[in-house]
């Protein structure tokens, strides 16, 4: 790590010595619900370090903030709650950053070694809640505290990374602390050269080789797009990996989940290269392929979908490089490939009938919006059955274009995210594609993309219901209510928290509100009304 000149602070405190690790780090902001003690005494200092500081309206919001904020940097997201309640509702975010591999450091309140002989008041061992989502967890009482941190920021950017805790007192925050200089951060190692000689000789022998690409090849792409050129190979993206290869890209195939819609195309394949596919990605379906494949990971999975013909262990990048420097034509054609895809997104459609609006219309129209009006906006998409949609007929250029909770899956992630993207960076907007039900989570972070100023607009596909859920009751009888409600009045809650709000039900009106928000300087919201009656083919095809 190339540590920044820093100004100097005569006597630091804990809290200083926090905020300069932040910016050593690069942390471009910080994120949080603050409550008394601590969390004031980082605030004041990480604004003296130049790190601004959004107040969010809910701690899991916040967290969920942060970890955007760390996929579109590149760098560790911060968030700071309060103890007790604060931690505990920070849970879920923190549990997001575990399962999307993000590094983020949530800095928590705690309770002083004296008050722990006499005090219950929300008090829980916070240590113990957050042991199965943490990579680490440390406490800034004692000495040492320089190599707490560093073995903090170590475990949040080791081999499978996430989120770490530190835990901060008031008194402590305030306590004289010698400054910390951070050492390098963990790196992934060369990839081994007999297991790259081994794969090197599978790819030379495969005519049909399919390149399945997943989050941790998300700053590989170079390397993807030159492998791919050189195969003639058909390529597919998870979720997280939307991006790495352009989606006008010609050897682009669509998008992977381990379901049904790619399944054509990769039952064709003799050898299946997984670039980075971590198997948190992947549905809860077995394996379907007989094909050898070669994993490329930056570490060894305890848990895996299926057993790998051999294992490139090390740098994503280093490990294509090296097998592209090797690799011949493949049999695939340009033609056989542009047919795949066109087959995996029909298989998708769900544009709505007439001139209601249908999920893959919502999606396209809004790309369209955004082409006439020259901008280039990342995307968020929630959880639930409208994603589908946006993750398909979104089109993306390069990696991170599009942000998703996939290996959590976590409703309530589109807005906070959102905000948290056009916050970090600013000459770029963003779209929040968000079902009704995952709105309802977190409603209230609205007004935080409007008090922040945050170029967001909201797009809201509104059936009433838990779509997914409801597709999945079968031949159930539910009580009524147990899966849907009635048309939550989204615009006017919009606009009774600073943004502007429309209600739309045909396409000429969603066109109209598309223009209107993108064009505007306050944050927006869409409240589309929209015919969901493809949702179970969709489902049907997307994961058979």
């Amino acid at each position: 790590m190339t540590v920044q000149a820093r100004t100097a602070i005569a006597a630091p405190t804990v809290a200083d010595v926090l905020a300069d690790v932040f910016a050593q780090l690069g942390v471009s902001r910080i994120f949080g619900v603050p409550g008394g003690g601590s969390s004031l005494d980082l605030i004041e200092a990480a604004a003296r370090a130049g790190i601004p500081f959004t107040l969010a309206r809910h701690e899991g919001a916040a967290a969920m903030m942060a970890t955007a904020c760390a996929e579109v940097t590149g760098r560790p997201g911060a968030v700071l709650v309060t103890k007790g309640p604060g931690l505990a509702n920070a849970a879920n975010g923190i549990a997001n950053a575990s399962l999307e591999r993000a590094p983020v450091l949530l800095v928590t309140d705690g309770f002083t070694p004296t008050q722990a002989g006499y005090v219950t008041h929300q008090v829980f061992d916070q240590a113990a809640f957050m042991a199965p989502l943490v990579r680490g967890y440390a406490v800034t009482s004692g000495p040492d505290l320089g190599a707490r941190i560093a073995e903090l920021v170590a475990a949040m950017h080791g081999p499978c990374r996430g989120p770490a805790v530190l835990e901060m007192t008031g008194e402590a925050a305030r306590r004289l602390a010698e400054t910390v200089t951070l050492g390098p951060l963990p790196f992934a190692s060369a990839p081994d050269d007999a297991s790259v000689t081994s794969a090197a000789a599978l790819v030379r022998k495969a005519r049909r080789p399919v390149i399945v690409v997943g989050l941790e090849a998300r700053d590989a792409s170079r390397s993807v797009r030159a492998l791919a050129r050189t195969l003639g190979a058909p390529v597919l993206v998870t979720y997280k990996a939307k991006g790495v290869i352009a989606d006008d890209d010609p050897f682009f195939a669509g998008i992977f989940t381990g379901g049904a819609a790619e399944a054509p195309l990769v039952d064709q394949a003799d050898v299946i290269l997984l670039a980075g596919v971590d198997p948190v990605e992947l549905i809860l379906q077995p394996w379907r392929y007989r094909a050898p494949v070669i994993d490329l990971v930056r570490f060894r999975r305890p848990v895996h979908y299926t057993e790998p013909a051999v294992v490139i262990e090390g740098a994503i990048a280093a490990g294509l490089d090296a097998l592209a420097a090797d690799a011949r034509a493949s049999a695939w054609s340009p033609t056989e490939i542009a047919r795949a895809r066109t087959g995996w997104l029909a298989a998708l459609a769900n544009p709505g009938a007439g001139d209601r609006v249908g999920p893959e219309r919502v999606v396209t129209l809004a790309a369209e919006a955004c082409a006439r009006a020259g901008l280039h906006p990342r995307v968020t998409v929630d959880a639930g059955a409208h994603m589908f949609s946006a993750t398909s007929f979104w089109p993306c250029r390069e990696p991170n274009d599009l942000l998703i909770s996939n290996g959590l899956a976590s409703m309530g992630f589109a807005l906070p995210a959102a905000i948290a993207a056009a916050l970090a960076d600013p000459e770029r907007p963003a779209l929040a594609f968000t079902g009704d039900g995952g709105l309802l989570m977190c409603l209230g972070e609205l007004a935080t993309a409007a008090s922040s100023g945050a170029r967001v607009v909201v797009i809201v596909f509104n059936d009433g219901s838990l779509s997914l859920i409801d597709l999945k009751k079968g031949r159930r009888a539910l009580p009524p209510g147990s899966v849907g409600w009635a048309h939550p009045g989204f615009a006017e809650a919009a606009r009774g928290m600073g943004c502007l709000g429309f209600t739309v039900e045909t396409v000429a009106e969603y066109r109209t509100a598309l223009d209107a928000a993108l064009a505007a300087p306050d944050p927006a919201l869409i409240d589309v009304r929209i015919d969901a009656a493809g949702y179970p083919a969709q489902l049907a095809a997307a994961r058979g």
